[in-house]
């Protein structure tokens, strides 16, 4: 059985998604990102979790340029 709400979705989603590679497309401007209580949180995480990472397993240079 055939959703016929589903086919209006479908062809609806789809148009849009052409029609924004439209020259003339309009745009949406990106929202400024709004700093938080937890960003320096977010922050340490990252540099520990970095240095955790580095410790298994350490960066090396990649050779397979030299291929």
């Amino acid at each position: 059985m055939l959703d016929p709400t589903a086919f209006v979705q479908a062809l609806n989603a789809t148009r849009e998604h052409v029609y924004s590679a439209r020259p003339d497309a309009p745009v949406v401007p990106d929202r400024t990102r709004r700093t938080g209580r937890g960003d320096p949180f977010r922050r340490v995480a990252a540099a520990v979790l970095r240095r955790a990472a580095d410790r298994v397993e350490p960066r090396r240079a990649c050779s397979t340029a030299m291929i």
